[in-house]
This record gives structure tokens, C-alpha cells and sequence, in this order.
């Protein structure tokens, strides 16, 4: 809990000395007083956390994902490259402020869908982005064979996230993320039914086409057999392209995935590549 609380003063106290930053957009600078600030975020994720970037009305994402194996494995396995899971989805905007996505994931075989949704704009009169967003799992990955009494609704998993961001000038950008995780079926052994977590990350712009992103996410009640995640990354900025390559301790790529079961640690070089390809239309 002490974490949490360091995590989340030093959000707000880097927002309040930045004041005179608030409607500075990224690649333009905005004049009207009461504007909203546009582009806090490039990409629609940060590294792995959702960012509070929405599609605009009828714009459609078309999502590639890969995560490798873990680098520690060495050129027995390519470091990683022989591991593949992949992610195939869509992002579409309904209106400006509520999208839809889906998409499949070879780890465990998951379908996910979400629904994104946005409750406030930064501007001249209000400090923050606020977004929220849910996400529901469905595990095909399990047989009956293995769980005799398996019923469809012990193949689901939910998550409920508000993501908060702010802009904090033309380079930086931070947001701030709680999380919801509930399991239907799970081990408990090794995790638990119920999980909430407290994630921060950020964006710093290099160049007009490429930034460096960090995130971090703090699981409280967390049993030790999973890590905290912690993700790096960069967006690459190509026309209707925003390819993000990263690196990261967690694998998989669904949100309840990658926020409870992160396997990977770093102080042993367990870590595994990876990257985002959205594709706007």
C-alpha cells in the first residue's frame, strides 16, 4: 500500500507544477482558452496498459501483436523468436467517446472483447483525461476432460480499469490506471479470485515521429509466485501506422492476463520482446 501511495503523489505532484503546460497539443500548439488538449497519447496502449487515446467516430484499428519467448533461453530458442504467441483484433469507434474492440490470442486460446469509453477531456478547465475501460476473457484453452464439472461461465474473466492521464507538455505525458481483475476459475495455489492493482506510466517524446514509454503495475495481495509487470517500450509514428516495440516480463496480452501473471523477471534477464502494430482505417 505504501507503494501505491508513493506512486500516486508522485503523479499528482508532477501535475500540479505543470500548469502552464496544460493546452500544449504534440505536434501543434492550441490557442483556443477553453480547448481540449489533444494527443496525450500516440498510440492506443502505453506499452501493454491502455492509454485514454479513443478512435474517432467510425475509425477502425486493425491490431498485431506478438510476444516472444523470454530472451534467458538464449540462441537455443533464438532468444525467444522460436516462442511466438500472437494477437489478432480490431478497435472501432462508434462515436468519439465510446469504441468497441475484439480480438483472439493464441495463448490459452482467449477471446476478448472490450469496451473503451470516455467520462472527461483535459482542458482549460479540467486537469485530466479520464477513460474508462472493461474487457471480458473467455478461455478455450480449458477441455472438460481435464475439469469434469466445467461450465462455460468458469472459462470467463472480467476486468474494469479508469484510466486517468495528463499532458503535461508538448514531450510528456503520465496516466495513472486502477484495476479490477475477477477470475472465474483460477488457481489458488498461485493467484486469487479477485485482484486489484494500481498501474502508472508515461510517454516522453524524442522526436516528432518517436517516444520512449515506461509502465509499471503494483498488484496488492499479490502471492509471490508472479511478478509486478514492468514494460519499456518505444512508438514508432509511420503515416497510418503506430508500431510499438517493447520489452516486458509478462507475456501474455490479454488485460487480465498480462496485469496477474506476469512470470518473467528482470534481475534474471527473464524478459521477452515484443510489439504492437495498430493499422488505421
Amino acid at each position: 500500500m505504501k507503494n501505491i501511495i508513493l506512486v500516486i503523489s508522485f503523479f499528482f505532484a508532477i501535475s500540479a507544477s505543470a500548469q502552464d503546460d496544460l493546452l500544449a497539443e504534440l505536434d501543434s500548439v492550441q490557442v483556443d482558452t477553453n480547448s481540449d488538449v489533444s494527443a496525450v497519447f500516440k498510440g492506443l496502449q502505453i506499452v501493454t496498459l491502455q492509454t485514454t487515446k479513443m478512435p474517432a467516430k467510425k475509425e477502425f484499428y486493425f491490431v498485431v501483436s506478438h510476444r516472444f519467448g523470454t530472451v534467458k533461453d538464449g540462441i537455443s530458442e533464438f532468444f525467444g523468436l522460436d516462442m511466438a504467441t500472437t494477437k489478432l483484433g480490431g478497435v472501432y469507434g462508434i462515436t468519439d467517446w465510446l469504441s468497441v474492440s475484439a480480438s483472439r490470442h493464441t495463448l490459452l486460446k482467449v477471446y476478448e472483447g472490450g469496451l473503451k469509453y470516455r467520462l472527461a477531456r483535459q482542458n482549460d478547465n479540467f486537469p485530466f483525461e479520464i477513460v474508462g475501460y472493461n474487457t471480458i476473457d473467455i478461455n478455450t484453452f480449458l477441455e472438460e476432460e481435464n475439469y469434469p464439472k466445467l461450465e462455460f461461465t468458469d472459462r470467463l474473466s472480467y476486468i474494469t480499469q479508469v484510466l486517468i492521464s495528463r499532458k503535461l507538455s508538448e514531450k510528456i505525458s503520465l496516466e495513472l490506471v486502477p484495476s479490477f481483475i475477477h477470475k472465474n476459475l483460477y488457481e489458488p495455489t498461485i493467484e486469487n479470485d479477485d485482484q486489484f492493482s494500481v498501474g502508472a506510466g508515461g510517454r516522453v517524446k524524442l522526436t516528432k515521429r518517436l517516444s520512449l514509454n515506461l509502465e509499471y503495475v503494483y498488484n496488492v495481495d499479490k502471492p509471490d509466485f508472479y511478478k509486478n509487470p514492468l514494460s519499456i517500450g518505444v512508438d514508432i509514428e509511420t503515416g497510418g501506422h503506430i508500431f510499438q516495440l517493447l520489452f516486458t516480463n509478462s507475456q501474455a496480452m490479454t488485460e487480465a492476463g498480462y496485469l496477474t501473471q506476469a512470470a518473467g523477471d528482470w534481475g534474471d534477464g527473464d524478459f521477452f520482446f515484443g510489439f504492437n502494430l495498430y493499422r488505421v482505417f
